[in-house]
């Protein structure tokens, strides 16, 4: 086992053992061969793009599988089998299909031909075997790069399939994850590799595109709205992730049922938008702070649904009581199947939470404000500008990304708290959770912390500040904006290339840097476009930004 792709990877510079995350090494194994059986299929479906062989179906699988691989989303060894086994089919057919219209397919690639094991055991061997990562390339650096590319793409094919679902598609962002992942097979320079990672960057942000009009399209552009931490006596559900269109569902299904649903992690931002706020049992949030987001799911008295990824393995104390949907797996916890008609049966997870206790006492925790997105920021944008133009508004600061539980990441809660009052804060994504809970006040009316949303809610952000610069007249780079952005995952990594592909600097990135990142690479990048890590303190960033 050789894993590096998140921040919090063992000692600083991979997991060889055992997955920070929680994964075994033969789920590792079992990732590294889907990622190189993937890499066929693509070659393949490359190949066909140029002589018009398209397949929808495989667009979309290859943008699962892909996901499948980023941290956090499945850890079940037979589900990984099923997406081999599928890879090879689908491979061995369009290249049949390719052949038949005259294409060629002009590599010598292993994963061309790869042929998976017969048993699952074997399949684990072979994934060892793989050493996959080392493979790569011989050339650290250019490694290195590669490396940088791959995890983008899972994060991309993230993005790419949560639109997918909500019937949102570019064939450009599935012909470029084609043409990038059949890339990192081949020999490539430096400067193609760079090229090929801003690439990613920048079809990512088409790929957010769709999923914000995805979003905004089937439930409402997100408006401000008060969401309350605490509970009331009731039946529950506990919903975690970031599928939309999974809890719209199970709101609809549980309508009328005696259930409140609550929401945690990523799912908060869910609250603002209109066609979901709508249900008077959409309730409240539940867990605020790292131990109670991610490392250590809370005690819920209710069912548990795990959407999409950002959750470790539930405990066995309650793994009973938690389904999955999508891409998310465990062995031996329950999985709610998507039918022919992509809709999903919650049967079972609204039985198990009627069976349950549910919360039995009414507890007031306060509550917390959501729904900043860029209409509701730029709805008040001459509030904004006009602020600025007074002095009212000195600075802007983005501290948002992910969370996670490696000591350090307590930066961004003193540099939240540290931030003078006459800055705004715009946040986004679960490092929120360090201290979405503030009062911090508001500037004129304006609040000083904004959430813009999920992860992918970068779109908002990217569209605020671009809109804040054309008013100003004058490039992102030249406004008062500063970046303090927090990663663990690999969407991070590709919303990171995305800011590089729009050519913003000055971004500080941490609580550390990528262990996959070579000290050559990490000099190109502050180069081009002065990335710099966090600070030893807040407080001595928060001087060198303010002076």
């Amino acid at each position: 086992m050789y894993c590096n792709q998140c921040e919090q990877t063992a000692k600083g510079v991979a997991c060889t053992n055992v997955g920070v995350c929680g994964k075994n090494e033969e789920v590792a194994g079992l990732e590294d061969l889907l990622t190189h059986a993937v890499q066929g299929l693509c070659i393949v479906a490359d190949a066909g793009r140029k002589v018009n062989v398209v397949d929808n179906a495989i667009d979309i699988f290859v943008c699962e599988a892909i996901f499948a691989c980023l941290t956090n989303v499945d850890f079940d060894p037979i589900r990984f089998e099923d997406l081999i086994r599928k890879t090879v089919v689908l491979r061995e057919e369009l290249k049949a299909k390719v052949e038949a219209a005259g294409g060629t397919i002009d590599s010598t690639a292993a994963a061309l031909t790869f042929t998976p094991a017969d048993s699952l055991g074997d399949l684990e061997e072979q994934g060892a075997a793989l050493n996959f990562i080392s493979t790569l390339d011989a050339n650290e650096d250019l490694q290195s790069l590669k490396q940088i590319t791959l995890y983008g793409m899972r994060g991309l094919a993230a993005y790419a399939e949560h639109a997918a679902i909500l019937g949102q598609e570019d064939d450009e962002v599935y012909a470029f994850v084609h043409r990038a992942m059949a890339a990192l097979t081949t020999e490539l320079g430096l400067e193609d590799l760079v090229a090929l990672a801003l690439k990613t960057g920048e079809v990512n942000i088409k790929a957010m595109e769709l999923l914000d009009a995805g979003n905004t399209g089937t439930y409402g552009h997100p408006i401000p709205t008060e969401v309350p931490l605490g509970h009331r006596p009731n039946k529950c559900i506990l919903v975690t992730g970031h599928d939309l269109k999974d809890i719209a569902m199970l709101l609809e299904q549980t309508e009328g049922k005696g259930i409140d649903i609550y929401t945690h992690g990523e799912m908060l931002p869910c609250h603002g938008y209109p066609e979901l706020k709508k249900y008077d049992h959409f309730y409240g949030h539940f867990g605020t702070a790292w131990q109670n987001q991610q490392k250590e799911m809370p005690e819920f008295p209710g069912a548990i649904l795990f959407t999409t990824n950002c959750i470790q393995k539930p405990k066995d104390s309650y793994k009973d009581n938690v389904f999955t949907t999508g891409l998310v797996g465990w062995p031996d916890v329950k999985h709610v199947e998507t039918g022919d008609n992509g809709n999903k049966d919650f049967s079972a997870v609204i039985g198990k939470a009627l069976a349950l206790p549910g919360f039995t006492d009414d507890v007031d925790n306060d509550t917390v404000m959501v729904g900043f997105a860029r209409n509701a920021v730029l709805g008040v944008a001459d509030k904004i500008i006009e602020a600025v133009k007074s002095k009212a508004i000195r600075h802007f600061f983005l501290v948002g990304g992910c969370d996670g539980a490696k000591p350090g990441r307590n930066y961004y809660t003193d540099m939240a708290e540290q931030i003078p009052e006459d800055c705004i804060i715009l946040t986004l994504a679960c490092g929120k959770f360090r201290f979405f809970d503030k009062k911090l006040g508001d500037i004129g009316g304006i609040p000083r912390l904004l959430d813009v949303g999920q992860c992918n809610d970068a779109y908002s952000a990217i569209q605020i500040a671009v809109a804040l610069a054309g008013a100003f007249e004058c490039d992102v780079n030249d406004l008062p904006l500063s970046f303090i952005l927090s990663w663990y995952e690999q969407k991070a990594v590709v919303i990171l290339l995305s800011l590089f592909s729009l050519g913003i600097k000055d971004i500080r990135l941490g609580p550390s840097l990528p262990a996959f990142i070579t000290p050559n690479v990490l000099n190109v990048l502050v180069e081009n476009f002065n990335v710099m890590p966090v600070g030893e303190t807040a407080a001595d960033d928060l001087k060198a930004i303010l002076g």
